[in-house]
């Protein structure tokens, strides 16, 4: 059991890409532009963790579903997945929300009725 909430973080990560793959979202529409909002976006969170736990505002929560593994202290591994787990859903929503207001409305795409058409 003590690896639950990581395999979890694991199939939900890999039903994320799955939806980008499938629907072209963000990675599969440009790779290296994902790849750079993906890393600043877990810098500027483990950094804000990191701040977190400095200051005595974060703890981390023993669990029987955790490994127990820590990056540091009070960081365990799990956050680490958590954190990309957090920003990929950003990025796929942020791909979704983009294409669906990008997308022509339908009746602008119509001509118009009554018009003539010679």
């Amino acid at each position: 059991m003590a690896i639950l909430y990581l395999a979890a973080l694991a199939v939900a990560l890999t039903g994320m890409v799955m939806l980008d793959r499938r629907f072209t979202l963000f990675f599969w529409r440009d790779a290296r532009r994902a790849a750079i909002v993906l890393a600043a976006g877990l810098v500027f969170f483990v950094a804000w963790d990191l701040s977190g736990i400095g200051l005595g505002i974060f703890f981390r929560g023993e669990t029987s579903f955790m490994t127990g593994l820590v990056v540091a202290p009070e960081f365990p591994l799990e956050e680490l997945f958590f954190l990309t787990l957090l920003c990929y859903l950003t990025m796929n929503l942020f791909g979704f929300l983009s294409r669906r207001s990008s997308r022509p409305s339908a009746a602008v795409a119509r001509p118009s009725e009554g018009a003539d058409s010679r």
